[in-house]
Formats: structure tokens, sequence, C-alpha cells
């Protein structure tokens, strides 16, 4: 029999559980064992009221489910819940799995780039059990497997990559590797919802080389702008002088403009220029 689970944002999954309904007795002997056994926990259950029924009754919240293990054989039905349920002592057990996201740090990893550059990165992984039955008969413990794996899949991914494809391309990384982590967790029941990279951590004498690139990279912009700016006001200026030189009224009023500012200024000596009229003289 194969149970399937999907959600509104997810594919359905299908992978095979085997419940008791598909498990056939070697021999009838174990049958009726087990009919003995189930009907012994029972009684006892009837004899011991009423401290069978604090022990044996069980609530499964809203979030939560029961894979209930009936003398080691998962019941028919799969997971159970939410609401109250009833387990019979001794030959029952109940295994509660919580539905919710966690989430989980990913070490820092050191990895070696493409490039051949040391640098260390760690990330954080958000998964949840979309089926409670798979992950409890497939794995002992889905987060610690899940851990394990996003740890080689983060290094396995950064193996492939330069270190400017890591510092600028990281959603596509995080992507990249929730779709990889989600493929290898599938058989156990769990999704990966999302993968974030947290930090990308480069050797002190690497911090230093890019800054030192990046001071010398701004220092030439700097200049290059101010030979930009020199250049322009030169230009600017030639214009000027040629307006200037072109109408001798211009020049008047610019010696005007200039004594007006050198009598605005609060200096003890000021020092006059040749009036333009001698100069027109000198030149005739």
């Amino acid at each position: 029999m194969a149970t399937t689970l999907a959600s509104s944002k997810d594919e359905a999954h299908t992978y095979p559980i085997t419940t008791t309904s598909d498990m056939k007795p070697n021999n009838d002997s174990v049958d009726i064992c087990s009919w003995i056994l189930i009907g012994l926990s029972y009684l006892l259950m009837i004899i011991t009221i009423p401290v069978s029924l604090i022990l044996c009754i069980k609530v499964v919240q809203e979030y939560e489910r029961a894979v209930i293990l009936r003398l080691g054989r998962i019941l028919s039905g799969g997971a159970k819940g939410p609401g109250l349920f009833c387990i019979l002592p001794c030959v029952d057990t109940i295994v509660i799995v919580d539905l919710r996201t966690t989430t989980f740090n990913v070490p820092p990893q050191e990895v070696l780039t493409r490039d051949s550059v040391t640098a260390s990165v760690d990330a954080v992984v958000y998964s949840r059990i979309f089926n409670p039955v798979i992950s409890v008969t497939k794995v002992t413990n889905t987060q610690y497997a899940t851990q394990l794996l996003a740890q080689t899949t983060l290094r396995n991914i950064l193996g492939t990559k330069t270190l400017q494809e890591i510092l600028s391309d990281r959603e596509a990384i995080a992507h990249s590797m929730q779709i990889h982590l989600d493929e290898g967790t599938g058989p156990w029941g769990v999704k990966v919802e999302r993968v974030e990279i947290t930090d990308v951590r480069l050797p002190q004498s690497m911090q230093r080389s890019m800054a030192a690139e990046a001071e010398a990279s701004r220092e030439a912009r700097a200049k290059v702008i101010a030979a930009e700016g020199e250049q322009k006001a030169s230009r600017q200026l030639k214009e000027a002088a040629d307006v200037i030189a072109q109408s001798p009224i211009a020049l008047q009023l610019r010696y005007l403009q200039t004594l007006t500012q050198i009598s605005a200024e609060k200096n003890s000596t000021i020092i006059f220029p040749v009036p333009i009229e001698l100069l027109n003289l000198v030149k005739r």
C-alpha cells in the first residue's frame, strides 16, 4: 500500500508504507498469539480502571500526529490525530510527531572554492515533517539526519562556485541547496521549505587584499572625477574669456564686479587694478 500526502504548495510525495493490513503472518500460531496478547491487554485495562484511563488515554494536538505501533506493527490507517486516543497497555507504542516547521543552523563549513580560495560559510534550514509514518519507520532522528545532509550538500555546492559567485549569488546557492536537500529528505518524510545563507567569512589576508583593492578603485574613480571636473571648468573659462575678448563692455562689467568683491572684504589694504581706460590708451 502507498500513502500519499500533499500540501497546497508542494507536490504529492508517494512512498510505500507497510501497515498491518499489508503484512501477512507466517502461520496461524503467530496470529493467534497476537490476539491473545491483545485480549489480555484489554482485560488488564478493564481491571485497572480508573488508573488505566489516566495512563492509556492520549491527547494529540492539532499540530501533532500519533503513530501507533501494536506489537511492533503500525495500525492500519496510518498516523492518527488530532484528538483523543486510547492505547492498549503493554502492546501499544505511541510516537508523537510534530508537524510544525523547525529550524536548525548548519555549522560553518570550511570549503575550497573553484578558484582555490578558502571560505567559511554557514546557513539556516527550515524543514517540516509531511509524512509522520515514514519519518518514524525510515529514519531514527529526522532532524539530525537532515542536518548532516545539509552540511555535505552545502560543501558540495560551494565547491563548484567561485568566490565572486558565492558573494554575489547567495539566493541562487540557497535555492539550489534547498532543491537538493528536498530530494534527499523526501524518502524520510521531511520537506525542506527554505534555506538561507547567513554568513560568508574569508581569511584575514584575503579581507585585507580585497579592502586594499576597493580603496585603490575608489581613489582611481575620485581622480577621474576630479580630472573631468577640471576639464569642464577649463572649457567654461575658455568660453568666458572668448566672450569677454569679443565684448569690451563685458570686460568693464567684470572689472566693476571685482571692485565690488574687494570692497566687501574686511581688508586693511586694498589694491586697485589698473583702470581699463588707461590700458586702452597704452594699447593705442
